[in-house]
């Protein structure tokens, strides 16, 4: 295969946070990232001509409809049509226009909800999804399963897939009502400090365990797997390999915004699994580990949001 430089790359999602983290590491990579103005993924015969027309040489699988718990249990049929017409009008593209590589982005929501931790490559249809984000999962497992069986029928063709864990960083949704957990927790410290409150309140006791990598980290993952998608396995998890409680990343970020408060926990508040680990076994064996820490990733999401979200 091409080097990475010499490759047309098509990344679909460009304007999301692993898009758009992708896009500032890839620096002078020739990527297409057409917004869903110019390609809508919903459109087969679109999808299928803009890649006949645009004959890319890899496909980089970033979009979606995405949202939290709220958003998946109020509109369960648009999470569920919407992102398994856009995989299968992609990878069904890719395919009939005999693009040879695609690298296909999933979620951790694809494990069965009473896997044991940590959840290994294999567990994929092994029991019951979570009933929350359930349709979201269907879609991301019908995408990768697709991407296993053109593997089967026609080996040539490099189409994998990377399970990514929950990721943070910048370009992330610091909304106070719409983020995930650890923006939110940077705006509720931002919040603290800047009005001079002395408490921030944790839903639960805060012993649950997450795991969180910051997205620039994926990036590069990404980067490594479209120079090397030979050796790529067909699907790997692209996380930690290990995680902190809630209350660590309360104390951590509170700790690089200098904010000396105290924490309260409000036990009557719903938090969720216990713990959520991906293995890394097979990212290990293959060569690639995330490298930033947890304090240095939140410095940076501090900084990108006090230079976007702050006036």
């Amino acid at each position: 295969m091409a080097p990475l430089h010499q490759k047309r790359i098509l990344l679909t999602g460009g304007g999301g946070m692993v898009g758009r983290n992708l896009l500032e590491a890839a620096g002078d990579l020739r990527i297409d990232h057409p917004t869903s103005r110019q390609l809508d993924l919903t459109n087969a015969d679109d999808v299928r001509v803009y890649i006949q027309d645009t004959k890319p040489d890899l496909i980089i699988h970033a979009a979606g409809k995405v949202g939290g718990i709220q958003a998946n249990m109020a509109d369960p049929v648009g999470f569920l049509d919407k992102n398994l017409a856009i995989g299968r009008n992609l990878i069904m593209g890719a395919y009939e226009a005999n693009v040879p590589e695609l690298l296909n982005l999933a979620s951790t929501c694809i494990y069965p909800r009473g896997a044991e931790n940590p959840l290994c490559e294999d567990m994929v249809l092994t029991g019951e999804l979570e009933p929350t984000n359930e349709g979201y999962a269907i879609a991301k497992i019908a995408a990768l399963r697709l991407c296993e069986y053109i593997r089967k029928q026609r080996p040539e063709l490099q189409y994998k897939t990377l399970i990514p864990c929950n990721l943070y960083g910048p370009y992330d949704n610091f909304h106070p009502e719409k983020s995930h957990l650890l923006p939110a927790i940077i705006r509720k410290v931002h919040d603290a400090k800047n009005n001079g409150v002395n408490e921030v309140e944790i839903w639960g006791d805060g012993t649950a365990r997450r795991e969180f990598m910051y997205a620039g980290d994926l990036a590069l993952a990404i980067l490594k797997a479209s120079e090397e998608m030979e050796t790529l396995p067909d699907l790997m998890n692209t996380g930690l390999g290990f995680d902190h409680s809630i209350n660590d990343y309360y104390q951590t970020v509170a700790n690089v915004l200098d904010w000396g408060g105290t924490f309260t926990h409000d036990l009557s508040k719903p938090v969720g699994m216990k713990q959520k680990l991906c293995s890394t076994e097979r990212a290990d064996s293959w060569g690639w580990r995330a490298s930033t820490s947890l304090a240095d990733g939140i410095a940076k999401t501090y900084t990108f949001f006090l230079e976007n979200h702050t006036s």
